[in-house]
């Protein structure tokens, strides 16, 4: 028989007592989700040994102290500095973030995505959609909200582009793809989950799923979300 599968230890950073309320519940009410921490300021996140230990954590973007974006930021330096310390090459980076916020606001999202976060989620977004969230940048494979990154990415490509220059490291890692990761890579920047994935190019998912860790590797993204920012910011997807 097999074991049974640990739930997937959420912290929840937010200055509302009643917000951390109404998202634990919700949570809590899932076989598989667990809410193991919570924080009501940034600076109280990142005091917390067991938030820096949670699988995923929603993080509020505004809050008084220390912001959502700057914790994000320092937990996940922390993290690498961690795992560099204890053993290099394990591949562990610390928890993945979601940041939550009321306002849909280019600037906020595009500082959460740099700062490390793996999906960008408003706060009103309907109950199974958080849960779905939550279980989506767990699992590494697919990006969060694609309508909300899509139209952020579009938004604000002009500028990403403008920012990288043509010789960048990312151009140079993007250019090392073979033709094989240089297809998954752009059906990976326009959405395509695995299976869709395997489905245009006549591939079995677990060939896909390597290809998809290989193209992660060679660009150093620590996820699908990074590796879109990448797509965006050297051309390889025009909004």
């Amino acid at each position: 028989m097999n074991a049974p599968t640990a739930p997937i230890r959420v912290a929840l950073v937010d200055d509302q007592t009643l917000v951390r309320s109404g998202f634990r519940m919700l949570i809590n009410s899932q076989p598989d989700l667990e809410v193991v921490a919570e924080a009501g300021t940034g600076r109280e996140a990142l005091a917390s040994p067991v938030v820096a230990r949670a699988d995923v954590i929603l993080m509020d973007i505004r809050m008084p102290d220390i912001d959502g974006i700057e914790a994000t930021q320092r937990i996940l330096d922390a993290a690498a500095g961690a795992a560099d310390a204890e053993a290099a090459g394990t591949g562990e980076q610390g928890p993945r973030i979601v940041v939550l916020t009321t306002f849909d606001l280019d600037e906020y999202a595009l500082a959460a995505i740099h700062a490390g976060a793996s999906g960008f989620l408003l706060k009103d977004a309907p109950p199974e959609e958080l849960l779905e969230a939550i279980r989506t940048v767990h699992r590494g494979d697919a990006v969060i909200a694609p309508s909300t990154t899509r139209r952020l990415l579009n938004h604000v490509a002009p500028m990403l582009r403008a920012d990288l220059q043509a010789e960048s490291p990312d151009h140079r890692a993007v250019a090392s793809l073979t033709a094989r990761e240089r297809e998954v890579f752009e059906l990976m920047a326009q959405g395509a989950s695995n299976p869709e994935i395997a489905g245009q190019l006549f591939l079995s998912e677990a060939t896909v799923k390597s290809h998809v860790r290989r193209v992660l590797s060679k660009l150093n993204a620590r996820d699908r979300v990074q590796a879109v920012v990448i797509a965006y910011s050297t051309g390889v997807v025009a909004p």
